[in-house]
């Protein structure tokens, strides 16, 4: 990841006081955009991105050479379609592909901040964010949209900035992080913590966690997927072999392929990024941010909310995402909920599940159409 001088950055300059207390300026956001900014600067929409996208949503990301994270949603054409829509996708601070994160240099020590760098929450994602409406001028987007933690950033957005969006679009997410949640990313740090290159967070780049970022990885990939879909993807097949070794190599191809995404991971992720991200997933609760009451929440907001979940998804299900949705109806808020019908897990969002694409463009196209109508 060393081109990451090259990657589009605004910098903050306004201190920016984090929930942790401390406060930081003059830091780095790093930002993509797709699409045009039209005239009357209403098309635009802020694309939220989960724990470990970033801001090359669409397109090939110039750093690791692959497609972006959401690349069968954005694009011309696409359910979010670039045609018609200016979107904005910018990597979270406490991320590592340009943004203000742990690997950033501290300038007191001309070292990486490493696990000196202050803790952040989704609150503090979405603040450092908006600044983004400040640069681009635009008074007020069409939408904000995302999926797991990209569908808490929309929550809090809304929350904190009741009249800055039309739409929000939160995708397979929760107002607050499960137990079980909490405990899986748990997991993941502590097999990060666990590798000696570690260091306490002080690891040289070309002596990284690497062994314990990669079990973090696998455990992860597996609650994103569902156990239909693995069972129909992978089952008992022997990884290009015919009988079994008995051994521990990967005799299973579900090994082999959860061996495979966890060895990938580690050359585009920092692992203290890792560990800074899912803790602000496992602080996030909205609920508790409004004394126990979500519906405070939304109570200054007129955006126009609608909330997808997947009937497998076993990571954020849909009993969570219905909870939102209470949560609006009870102020009588205008909100859409739909359930899309996928074996593909959590990972629905990211993938080519045609119900939940032609569901996303249809709510973005009718709403924008209606926005204009109403101003015409």
């Amino acid at each position: 990841m060393n081109n990451l001088n090259k990657v589009k950055k605004l910098i903050i300059n306004k201190p920016l006081k984090l929930d942790c207390g401390k406060t930081i300026s003059n830091f780095p956001l790093a930002y993509e955009t797709y699409g045009e900014l039209n005239e009357k600067k209403d098309n635009a929409i802020l694309a939220f991105h989960a724990l470990t996208g970033d801001q090359f949503a669409s397109g090939i990301n110039p750093i690791t050479n692959k497609e972006g994270w959401w690349s069968y949603a954005v694009g011309p054409n696409k359910a979010i379609d670039t045609k018609k829509y200016f979107v904005i996708c910018a990597n979270v601070i406490g991320g590592c592909m340009g943004s203000y994160g742990p690997s950033n240099i501290n300038k007191k020590t001309n070292k990486s901040f490493g696990t000196e760098f202050p803790v952040i929450t989704i609150n503090d994602m979405v603040n450092a964010q908006y600044h983004l409406l400040e640069f681009f001028k635009i008074e007020k987007l069409f939408s904000v949209v995302g999926g797991s933690m990209g569908g808490m950033q929309v929550l809090q957005f809304v929350s904190n900035f009741p009249d800055k969006s039309f739409t929000a679009i939160p995708i397979a997410c929760t107002a607050s992080h499960s137990a079980q949640n909490i405990a899986l990313n748990e997991l993941g740090r502590q097999s990060i913590m666990a590798d000696h290159n570690w260091s306490n967070g002080f690891y040289q780049e070309n002596k990284s966690p690497n062994k314990g970022l990669a079990v973090a990885r696998m455990a992860a990939h597996i609650t994103y997927l569902s156990k239909k879909g693995l069972q129909e993807k992978f089952g008992r097949k022997l990884q290009e072999r015919d009988d079994l070794k008995f051994g521990f190599d990967a005799d299973f191809q579900i090994e082999s392929y959860l061996r495979y995404q966890g060895s990938v991971f580690v050359d585009r992720f920092d692992a203290n990024s890792y560990l800074y991200i899912t803790r602000a997933m496992d602080y996030f609760d909205l609920t508790k941010q409004f004394n126990g009451n979500l519906s405070k929440a939304f109570e200054k907001s007129n955006t126009k909310f609608f909330i997808i979940s997947f009937t497998s998804d076993w990571l954020y299900p849909t009993s969570e995402n219905r909870e939102i949705v209470i949560a609006l109806n009870s102020l009588g808020k205008d909100v859409g909920f739909a359930e899309i019908t996928s074996d593909k897990g959590h990972d629905s969002f990211l993938l080519d599940v045609p119900d939940f694409l032609n569901t996303v463009k249809n709510f973005l196209n009718t709403s924008y159409k209606k926005i204009n109508e109403k101003r015409i």
